[in-house]
């Protein structure tokens, strides 16, 4: 299927691996030209070098702190009038209730929720006033069903879903949708910090940490980067204007809910 999106300009946050760099990989294969931004500036350049050389689109790197006024400043600058946008960024550590302050609540907004705001707030008008654009904030399945050990990711991951809901529907009308792809479990660099966690908590091997959490997944696996990608990019697509304001899940079916 052609997404009818050659050509269009995108800004994929924390894109350099794991989940981003799969969104990223996937709109350069439809010919989409990308400003990347990460923190760590050598595998943000490899990211870069492998995707101008395999897909042949135009490639522009970011290296801050995309959390920070001066971080989203410099982001914003580099990527100018955009026509695609991909929130994105690590998670927050995994813990008890009884373990955060509010430094910790502050940080998690932050990173989760306050900076794709800032980021949709920049980029939407001139979306807007283009009649096109998409957006895509990538989320977490504890949207949807919290996970206990991931309060911080829980509460400012939903406070942005809740946003977005409001939001999504102000500017559809313009030719603009904002919607939301909800991992479960992928193979990333996070599947690696929560299963270490596990293996620490549990005195087990990290192969075993990883196969009693696929035993959860009715997929019985863990997602991959390039499948995640590819629904992303969907979402971008020109086939996808009528999906306004959805939470849509990439978890192998670990969500158990009926809606």
């Amino acid at each position: 299927m052609d997404l009818g999106i050659s050509g269009k300009s995108a800004l994929v946050c924390a894109s350099s691996k794991g989940l981003g760099r799969g969104c990223a990989e996937a709109l350069a294969a439809e010919g989409v030209n990308l400003t990347l931004n990460a923190r760590g500036a050598d595998a943000l350049e490899a990211t870069a070098t492998h995707i101008r050389d395999t897909y042949g689109v135009q490639v522009s790197t970011v290296a801050c702190d995309v959390t920070t006024a001066d971080g989203q400043a410099r982001v914003l600058d580099a990527a100018g009038a955009i026509d695609i946008l991909v929130t994105n960024a690590g998670g927050p550590p995994p813990g008890l209730w009884s373990d955060w302050n509010r430094d910790d609540f502050i940080a998690a907004l932050d990173a989760n929720m306050l900076t794709p705001i800032a980021l949709m707030k920049a980029s939407l008008p001139g979306m807007m006033d283009r009649g096109w654009g998409r957006v895509v904030n990538i989320t977490s399945q504890s949207v949807k069903a919290p996970i206990p050990q991931l309060g911080l990711s829980n509460a400012a991951r939903t406070g942005l879903t809740g946003y977005v809901a409001g939001t999504a529907r102000q500017v559809a009308q313009k030719g603009v949708t904002i919607n939301n792809l909800l991992p479960g479990i992928h193979a990333t660099d996070r599947a690696v910090a929560l299963d270490t966690g596990v293996t620490q908590a549990q005195g087990i091997t990290m192969d075993e940490a990883r196969a009693q959490r696929e035993a959860t997944i009715p997929a019985r696996r863990y997602g991959t980067a390039a499948e995640f990608g590819a629904a992303c990019a969907f979402l971008c697509s020109q086939h996808a204007g009528f999906i306004v304001g959805q939470n849509i899940l990439a978890d192998g079916g670990a969500t158990n809910a009926t809606i």
